[in-house]
């Protein structure tokens, strides 16, 4: 039997900020005392987390859990697809890799994956008094309604209430609302609570005309004009959201570039690193530090690498002093070699590697999730997670320091002289971790719990009609 109340958060776009608000309002209703839970049917994204209770799901629905107070889940992103590139997805269910497919055959499934999706909401469902819903890209994609996993065929099943969020920010905003609520069936339309403007930058009443007018063109009420929170920093959802141009300068020594591979996942690892420069073409300066982040598909993005003339600007970079580091699939291209036995990954089978470390991987059906605590070879102690495929194997691992112990004794990459690598990702979220390997004083992130009380407030502040969508 389903208790809960729900209510649902589409979006006119991709990066609306569906995500932010969805967290804002778990926050907003966890403050009130409301036992609340996150869910996203479907998600997109090669940034993924590891649940303690086993399995992965989308960084987005981490921190939405983390912002009820709760232990993340697989129940709350029963479907997790992450782009192998080529038009194909590890298509991840209930926090485990089920199938590689292509969109084709992916729709093909829609039946048996909806199951999942129920159940999972249902099991959230008998648990809490309310299910804070995220929606994916548009809600109004008019040739996939016959699909639909994660918009409004979700919201017409369950019959939640829902709420349509538009970014001001990036210009069309009229045509974005009013076209999206004109596109509405007569049912998708019974369920519509209103409309919030978000990322809006100024003076916010000089917007009221705009309201007014949003207002009568759609027949429903705004629920807020919500500002840019510059001072509020939530992990993003995938790539379209990640943050690449330096935002303080570089310390004296610690010049850092990261490579900005087609598939890159995980990009959260490097949040404290403001003054990075995200690089995809080689530069004329010489850095300090190259990082190769983690890549869902590590065969093409070496490839990648090779078409952009960066491998041979990488290894320039290394005789010239450049300590190169890499994480996870980045780990793994600096080897001799990557193999892919099973097309885990892609067809190709094998790649040469960049022969930075004397080493070999071998890409296996198995995948590693899990949560660790570490502890680095200088001493400091850190929270990190392992999501990868593959075993890598080094010739003479005695020649080389590990990166770090993890509790349980096993050993985790490798530390020599110009090179780091590891399968620990969210090492780089340490600020003790990023003094001991780039020799600076990071900056050290807020409290999650203080980020998110102020988005609780900001949520509040700015909010409006809240008993339209059961809230106030």
């Amino acid at each position: 039997m389903v208790n809960a109340r729900s209510l649902f958060v589409g979006g006119t776009s991709s990066n609306a900020g569906k995500s932010w608000m969805a967290t804002a309002i778990c926050a907003y209703l966890r403050r009130t005392g409301v036992s609340v839970a996150p869910f996203k049917a479907q998600n997109m994204s090669n940034n993924s987390y590891p649940c303690r209770s086993g399995g992965e799901i989308g960084r987005a629905q981490v921190a939405q859990a983390e912002a009820c107070g709760l232990e993340p889940e697989p129940a709350m992103n029963p479907i997790l697809l992450k782009p192998n590139g080529n038009g194909a997805s590890q298509v991840v269910v209930d926090g485990r890799v089920w199938k590689t497919l292509s969109a084709r055959d992916y729709y093909a499934h829609a039946d048996e994956l909806r199951a999942k999706v129920l159940a999972a909401y249902e099991s959230l469902s008998r648990r809490f008094d309310v299910i804070v819903i995220e929606g994916a890209g548009s809600v109004t994609e008019l040739n996939l309604r016959d699909h639909d996993l994660v918009n409004l065929g979700l919201v017409t099943h369950i019959r939640a209430p829902w709420l349509l969020v538009a970014d001001i920010e990036r210009g069309g905003v009229f045509a974005s609302v009013v076209g999206s609520v004109h596109l509405l069936s007569a049912e998708e339309r019974s369920l519509f609570r209103g409309f919030a403007i978000n990322k809006f930058r100024g003076d916010v009443s000089l917007f009221d005309d705009g309201v007014r007018m949003l207002e009568e063109r759609t027949n429903s009420a705004c629920l807020g004009v919500f500002p840019y929170a510059t001072d509020l920093h939530l992990d993003v959802e995938d790539s379209l959201a990640l943050q690449t141009r330096p935002t303080t300068q570089a310390p004296a020594g610690a010049t850092i570039a990261i490579v900005h591979f087609p598939h890159v996942s995980n990009a959260t690892d490097f949040r404290l690193l403001t003054w990075a420069a995200w690089i995809d073409a080689p530069r004329p300066e010489r850095y300090d530090f190259i990082i190769l982040p983690g890549s869902k598909n590590t065969l093409a993005d070496l490839s990648w690498l090779r078409e952009r003339r960066l491998a041979d600007w990488v290894l320039d970079q290394a005789r010239s002093g450049t300590t190169i580091i890499g994480i996870c699939g980045g780990y793994q291209m600096m080897g001799r070699a990557v193999h892919d036995p099973h097309n885990m990954e892609s067809s190709v089978g094998w790649a040469e590697g960049l022969g930075l470390l004397p080493a070999v991987t071998c890409l296996n059906r198995d995948k590693h999730t899990r949560a660790v605590t570490a502890t680095t070879t200088g001493g400091v102690e850190f929270a990190g997670y392992e999501i990868h495929l593959g075993v890598t194997t080094l010739d003479t691992p005695n020649a080389y320091l590990p990166f770090a112990r993890l509790r349980d004794g096993r050993i985790d990459g490798v530390r020599g002289a110009g090179v780091i690598g590891t399968y620990l990702h969210g090492a780089f979220e340490h600020s003790d971790v990023c003094a001991e390997v780039f020799g600076i004083e990071a900056p050290r992130a807020a409290s999650k719990s203080d980020q998110y009380q102020r988005l609780a407030s900001w949520f509040e502040t700015h909010a409006r009609h809240l008993d339209c969508l059961g809230l106030a």
